[in-house]
């Protein structure tokens, strides 16, 4: 029996000791960090992979304030490539392979299939290549006949203007301002339509000058999937989607199983982005990232809906298990991003995870609570709140087999053995607390005034100079606001 006499330390156990700063303004910072070693955030803040936090309304409004979101996978593959290839379409200088609608088909089709996509227009082709027109829902807002065709209100071939492939943005605005335009088609030199340009693509362009983008001008996005085997059809549909980083969503991520899909992924999609957890220790790290995995999510049971500690009576507290597994992965003589996933209730929680070592945290419960987090809010006792369950609670188990019904799941029960589940988190309610991009700039906000006091101008700095002092309960309590009532 091995008994480890350091003490396990979380966030409200220490502070950072102030460092002698340069630092002149909060806006002379840099807040950039790594993902995975090839996508970088400008903001170092995913929301977490849960049906409660991060479909793709949240995983939008993360990737336009400089995060990303993480999908969670407890839909049918096709549900999900839905969702991902929504959060491509959502921005972009050209939208590939906008939605068309066949020139045969009805004033009534066209507006149905607007309204079912969430679009302002569409484009009207053969059922080929060739661009036949554009409708726009100004054209068939007041049509007196909805069963007429769609050729009596489009606009037809010889009155469209369009342009060619790799247009400057800002040629694309002249020519849409000087044409009072709103849509504007992309014919390569051969003809062919190849994706349309819009005026509200450019305006959110100029709106998210700080959005996470991949290489042609999409938002990005991630998706998570399971250790099973079908999960690799999984995988495979949502690279093929867009997807820009796939996340191995399990509890116990120092288990075989979890390795082997990371070498497997690995060998069948050499290119894609693989983030492997959750681990609490330094064995756990370098074994993921040896493996093959591009960035570790660490965490076990910090999450304020979590209860794995209290019912394995495993764990690690949070602070110590970023610092063990950064060591581990450093060990190795490699240099894996680390993500601290869970615990995260401050600004300040996030300066410290991010001193610890971490690159990136991952916030579920603090999300949940926001107008983009998937469900209604309510009212309770006068207040409006949300829910928010963790994935081991018995009523996302019940969920995922609801939900899931193209393959096994490996912790679902049969409907009539749910009291043989043992579970791992509760369902909660948390505040309703408006768009996530007003907290994300609270917490950006702090960040920043953390790297002034840290003496750093970017994360890499923070972590170089971090100091780290242990406090007592009383110093907890100093670290609070005390001796007066709040207002």
């Amino acid at each position: 029996m091995i008994i480890r006499e350091s003490k396990g330390l979380t966030f409200d156990d220490v502070l950072l000791i102030p460092k002698r700063s340069s630092v002149t303004s909060r806006g002379d910072v840099d807040t950039s960090s790594w993902l995975t070693p090839r996508i970088c955030l400008r903001v170092p803040v995913i929301s977490a992979n849960m049906d409660t936090v991060t479909e793709a309304e949240m995983a939008i409004a993360m990737a336009r304030a400089g995060g990303l979101g993480i999908l969670h996978r407890f839909m049918t593959i096709e549900q999900q490539v839905r969702q991902v290839q929504r959060v491509k379409r959502a921005e972009g200088l050209m939208v590939e392979n906008p939605y068309a609608i066949n020139q045969k088909a009805t004033i009534q089709e066209a507006k149905k299939q607007m309204k079912s996509y969430d679009v302002g227009g569409l484009v009207i082709t053969n059922g080929g290549d060739e661009l036949i027109g554009l409708i726009t829902q100004r054209d068939v807002l007041f049509a007196p006949d909805v069963n007429a065709p769609i050729s009596s209100v489009m606009t037809r071939p010889d009155q469209i203007i369009s342009v060619r492939p790799g247009i400057a943005p800002e040629e694309a605005r002249r020519v849409l301002h000087e044409n009072r335009l709103e849509k504007l088609p992309v014919i390569d030199e051969n003809g062919r339509f190849v994706g349309l340009i819009t005026a509200q693509d450019l305006i959110k362009h100029e709106q998210h000058p700080h959005a996470s983008k991949d290489e042609r001008g999409r938002l990005r996005v991630g998706a998570a999937i399971g250790v099973q085997a079908h999960d690799l059809d999984r995988a495979g549909a949502l690279l093929d989607a867009g997807a820009d980083v796939l996340v191995l969503d399990i509890a116990h991520g120092h288990a075989d199983h979890c390795i082997r899909m990371v070498q497997t992924l690995r060998t069948n999609y050499p290119k894609a982005q693989i983030i492997a957890g959750n681990v609490a220790s330094a064995d756990g790290a370098r074994d993921l990232a040896e493996a093959g995995a591009d960035a570790i999510k660490v965490g076990i049971g910090p999450g304020s809906i979590c209860t794995t500690r209290i019912v394995t009576g495993f764990g690690v507290p949070q602070l110590t298990a970023i610092l063990d597994s950064v060591q581990g992965v450093r060990s190795a003589g490699l240099e894996t991003p680390v993500i601290a996933d869970g615990g995260i209730r401050t600004s300040g929680d996030m300066v410290k995870a991010l001193a610890a070592g971490a690159s990136t945290v991952m916030i579920g419960s603090l999300f949940a609570g926001c107008e983009e987090a998937p469900g209604s809010p309510v009212i309770r006792d006068g207040q409006k709140v949300k829910v928010v369950r963790g994935m081991a609670s018995l009523g996302a188990a019940i969920s995922r087999k609801e939900r899931e019904r193209e393959a096994p799941d490996e912790s679902a029960e049969n409907p009539e053995d749910w009291d043989k589940v043992v579970p791992e988190g509760v369902e909660a309610v948390v505040p309703y607390r408006g768009h996530v991009r007003e907290i994300l700039y609270q917490m950006v906000g702090g960040l920043r005034s953390g790297l002034s006091y840290g003496g750093a101008k970017n994360i890499r700095e923070l972590q170089t100079h971090a100091e780290f002092i242990q406090i007592t309960p009383a110093g907890i309590r100093e670290s609070s606001h005390h001796d007066v009532r709040k207002i």
